[in-house]
């Protein structure tokens, strides 16, 4: 065991050390300090020629009220731009005088700033994000220069079936607030964003106590001496109510003894990664008899609803169906990821086979069988204390004229029937230990990538407070029964379970009369 992270031989002045909390932790490598502003600090040495190193703050769009809607999206885009210290340019030349990435990224819950460098120019990595975090201009030229931007990403959005209707469901389930926020600032809402909205937005995020510096691949006393070199300047002060419209205060980054545990999304482009990176992080703790403990309820919660957007010129039709899961405080998040796994899914045509879950039920019950069915998969967006999780299908559309074409009514009864089974039908032994086999070699190939492994590091000291070893995640993924599977199903979708599902389509023609086909496969439809 550590007795003390910090020693004389660091170089930090008597008084800082003392004033200093440092935790080892149980694996002796990973370790916690919490600097005197209550900036915490976590590093995982793991050696190599590259370091990693990051800046998680507990904010995003989630967390947007209506005069402050869009704002994450522009700090995200204006991130290593001009700043008090630097121009634009002089940012750009520092950037790429390190030999490494350096990049920020926004979700509906966090905003990050993460470097991979040679290790020498980490001391550079983490000066530069802490000026562009702390001392952004905000010039007026760069702010018109993202609104261009901001526009051209709404466009791309909206012209992609695939990443809008992920957005359309948020806020059909979400009533359009709290996690019903879009990612991307609203097109209404791109031309009033100024620098007085951005200011004031990160003045009330950015509290060294909503904070983590995380790094993989460096010595903890040396980050430590860098994020109080760097951060120092950061006062922690009382929150405020404005700071949460969604989440109360004091239910915000609530340190948790339990296990947590995080899943990892596969790589997408850039915009599809910002839209769906929160959807990854899965970290349980002690079960609840309802589907949200009422405790740690938001004020602006799930709902659940119907939507059609007609869309006669497009080639596909979409038809998406989600309830509400459980969220990162939940132990049963190990057996409703193990679920997704086994329902899987993915394009008409892949590339995979053996392991790349050509024998999740999605591809041998429905993919494998109507060729007019270009896509079907199983999703899961899963955040502090709720979660989407549910199905969706890309299909050639009826009234495109072309053979074999389907409604939407005429593809819901598939999708509604591969849940039903999950509760009315036990999953085999064979076919649930291969789910949970690729759920925890997914995990183990994962943190391969350091980039990945500091921003686990990083969220998970965000959300609980410490992180967890993978071999704790996966003893839990191998412990998940049948019995598991069977009991959440019921209880996230069963005809008792009260939770009212959430209908996106697109297309030609809407969904109809889905209420009783939901009562047919006794699917909750309340």
């Amino acid at each position: 065991m550590h007795k003390s992270l910090l020693r004389s031989r660091n170089g930090f002045p008597k008084n800082i050390s003392r004033s200093l909390h440092s935790k080892p932790l149980l694996d002796n490598t990973t370790q916690i300090t919490t600097l005197p502003n209550k900036i915490r600090v976590a590093t995982d040495p793991t050696p190599g020629y590259f370091s990693s190193i990051g800046l998680y703050v507990d904010a995003g769009s989630r967390y947007e009220t209506p005069e402050t809607s869009g704002a994450s999206h522009f700090i995200d885009r204006l991130a290593f731009k001009s700043t008090k210290k630097r121009s634009a340019e002089e940012m750009a030349i520092a950037m790429h005088s390190m030999g490494g990435q350096i990049m920020a990224s926004s979700s509906r819950e966090t905003i990050m700033y993460q470097s991979s460098q040679f290790s020498k120019a980490t001391s550079t990595a983490l000066e530069l994000i802490s000026d562009t975090a702390l001392n952004a201009s905000f010039l007026p030229e760069e702010i018109e220069a993202q609104r261009d931007a901001a526009y051209y990403e709404v466009r791309e959005l909206q012209a992609k079936p695939e990443m809008a209707l992920p957005e359309i469901l948020h806020s059909v389930a979400y009533g359009n607030r709290g996690l019903g926020n879009s990612i991307l600032c609203p097109e209404d809402r791109i031309g009033i964003i100024d620098a007085s909205t951005l200011r004031r937005t990160m003045e009330d995020w950015y509290k060294p106590e909503n904070m983590v510096i995380a790094g993989a691949g460096i010595r903890h006393e040396e980050l430590v001496e860098l994020a109080d070199k760097y951060f120092s300047s950061l006062k922690s002060s009382p929150p405020t109510p404005f700071v949460s419209p969604s989440i109360p205060i004091n239910q915000r980054s609530v340190p948790n003894p339990q296990i947590p545990v995080n899943l990892l999304a596969s790589p997408v482009n850039p915009v599809r990664k910002s839209l769906s990176r929160a959807a990854s992080y899965l970290f349980p703790n002690t079960p609840s008899d309802s589907i949200l403990d009422a405790s740690v309820s938001p004020s602006f919660s799930y709902t659940g609803g119907h939507k059609f957007i007609h869309d006669p010129k497009g080639d596909l039709d979409h038809l998406y169906i989600g309830f509400e899961g459980v969220g990162i405080h939940d132990e049963d998040i190990y057996a409703l990821a193990t679920m997704q796994v086994l329902l899987g899914g993915g394009g008409s045509f892949s590339a995979g086979g053996p392991g790349k879950g050509m024998y999740s039920r999605l591809y041998t019950h429905i993919l494998n069988h109507f060729s007019q069915i270009d896509h079907c998969a199983s999703f899961h967006h899963i955040y502090t204390d709720s979660s989407l999780f549910g199905l969706f299908a890309s299909f050639v559309p009826a009234a495109s004229g072309l053979r074999g074409g389907n409604t939407p009514s005429q593809i819901l009864p598939h999708l509604i029937h591969q849940l039903s089974l999950l509760m009315y039908t036990a999953v085999p032994a064979e076919e649930l230990t291969r789910a949970k086999n690729q759920l925890r070699s997914s995990l183990m190939m994962a943190i391969e990538s350091r980039s990945i492994q500091v921003e686990d590091l990083g969220r998970q000291v965000l959300v609980h407070n410490r992180p967890v070893l993978v071999t704790e995640m996966t003893d839990k993924i191998a412990l998940v029964t049948a019995e598991d599977i069977t009991r959440v199903a019921t209880r996230l979708f069963g005809p008792r379970s009260g939770n009212k599902p959430t209908i996106v389509c697109q297309g030609h023609e809407d969904v109809s009369n889905w209420q009783a086909t939901f009562a047919k496969y006794g699917v909750s439809s309340s």
